[in-house]
């Protein structure tokens, strides 16, 4: 019987376990990675955008650290972005990438949500009320989509629907769970969009390539991501006002009506103008408690009012005004202490205060013309957020009833006709007396 050679065996049975190892390797690289858990980021978000592009998804990228990531390295990187398709800008080292959709610009697909799923990805559709449809007459809107959360291997795609408004503006709203969410599917607290509703200008869109895919960005991004700061939005208590209006019943009388027809025109013109100056306002005193008490303005005030922080002031504020249409009524006090300003338009009043921060507390001050009294109005500390009135978006205090209680009192919410500035708010306190000396500078009557 003829002797095996061992060695040729041997050496057989390594090239034999080589070429299976080998077509292994290929099987494993070309057949199973795309379903594999080390799937990276960048490759996941490449097949999202693919089933996106192919069921025309105006999507674009929101997610708060890639944007950041892009805003810092744009410029010294630009040369290099397509030649580099390393994942430099969405692999951000977190388990979420966010993008944001424009629902006007989309009609819902269930097709896109089918394809996702059989691509590997799990789906959270997260619906809540659309509040376009919600009014004094109808409270309850249909539902719409609000965000789209999909899920492969571990990394999360977050789609944020913005819906437009009446007041030119684009709006997202809050992460609402339902009893049977479930609650693991994602790191909810990482995620950028969904702790609060929000809004937003309408940001104009660039396509570009990050990390070698191609990808639609904000043209600003460092304004876009400002905003994103400061975009929490509160929604008009449509509820409580209705409640309101049926134990007051709003006036409908031709004067009334005119009223607010002028008050709109005002409103849109002081923001427009303070838009321009860069100078942020929020709606102060009884234009504040129209907002929140009855979704509107009240007809009985005679005048808007609005609040500016000190700091925002600017010199050309004025002339601003004037320029817009809006005549100089007074001019109370002086930056350091007291300012304020008021002007005339159409026969309504634009009170425009200006507010001090004073450790835990702010406050703005009145003057009365004929004495040269000094007033104070006090408030505890408040953030802004935006809200709608009049189909305008504008700034309102966050802690509003705070900020409504502190200067009506605890019956904020029964209307009082017969108003004192002196003494009929509840934050008011006297603050001495403007020297007899300056009052031609301090108190201008025009």
């Amino acid at each position: 019987m003829p002797r095996v050679n061992r060695t040729a065996v041997l050496t057989l049975l390594i090239v034999s376990s080589s070429v299976f190892l080998l077509f292994q390797l290929y099987y494993y690289r070309n057949c199973c990675y795309s379903n594999h858990p080390s799937l990276s980021p960048q490759q996941t978000v490449k097949k999202f955008l693919g089933l996106a592009r192919h069921f025309r998804l105006p999507l674009f990228l929101a997610d708060t650290a890639a944007l950041t990531l892009l805003s810092h390295d744009a410029l010294r990187r630009s040369d290099r972005l397509v030649h580099e398709p390393h994942c430099s800008f969405l692999c951000t080292g977190r388990p979420i990438t966010s993008f944001a959709l424009h629902a006007n610009l989309w009609k819902y697909e269930p097709g896109f949500l089918l394809a996702a799923e059989q691509k590997g990805f799990e789906l959270l559709e997260l619906r809540g009320e659309d509040p376009r449809l919600a009014s004094l007459d109808n409270l309850s809107g249909e539902e719409i989509p609000l965000h789209f959360l999909f899920r492969h291997h571990g990394h999360v795609i977050q789609v944020v629907f913005l819906y437009e408004r009446s007041g030119n503006y684009l709006w997202h709203g809050e992460l609402r769970f339902k009893s049977n969410t479930d609650r693991s599917f994602a790191p909810f607290k990482l995620l950028d969009y969904g702790r609060h509703a929000g809004s937003y200008d309408r940001p104009e869109l660039v396509l570009t390539v990050l990390d070698g895919l191609d990808v639609r960005i904000p043209r600003n991004i460092t304004r876009f991501l400002s905003e994103q700061q400061r975009a929490r939005f509160l929604e008009c208590r449509y509820r409580d006002a209705r409640n309101f209006l049926q134990l007051y019943p709003e006036d409908s009388s031709p004067e009334a009506l005119d009223f607010r027809r002028k008050v709109k025109s005002l409103l849109h013109s002081a923001a427009r103008t303070l838009a321009h100056l860069n100078v942020p306002f929020w709606l102060s005193s009884g234009t504040c408690l129209g907002w929140f008490r009855q979704c509107s303005v009240i007809s009985y005030s005679r005048d808007v009012d609005i609040g500016i922080f000190v700091e925002d002031f600017r010199s050309d504020i004025i002339a601003a005004f004037r320029d817009a249409g809006l005549s100089l009524k007074h001019k109370f006090g002086k930056v350091e202490d007291s300012l304020e300003l008021s002007f005339l338009s159409d026969d309504v009043k634009l009170d425009v205060f200006f507010f001090y921060k004073d450790g835990d507390v702010v406050w703005n001050g009145g003057t009365q013309a004929k004495s040269g009294r000094k007033f104070k109005y006090i408030f505890p500390r408040f953030s802004l957020c935006w809200a709608e009135l009049l189909e305008l978006k504008v700034r309102v205090p966050c802690e509003t009833l705070d900020y409504v209680t502190a200067n009506y009192g605890a019956m904020w919410s029964v209307p009082v006709r017969s108003w004192d500035w002196k003494s009929s708010p509840s934050n008011v306190q006297e603050n001495g007396v403007w020297p007899r000396a300056e009052w031609a500078e301090l108190i201008q009557v025009y």
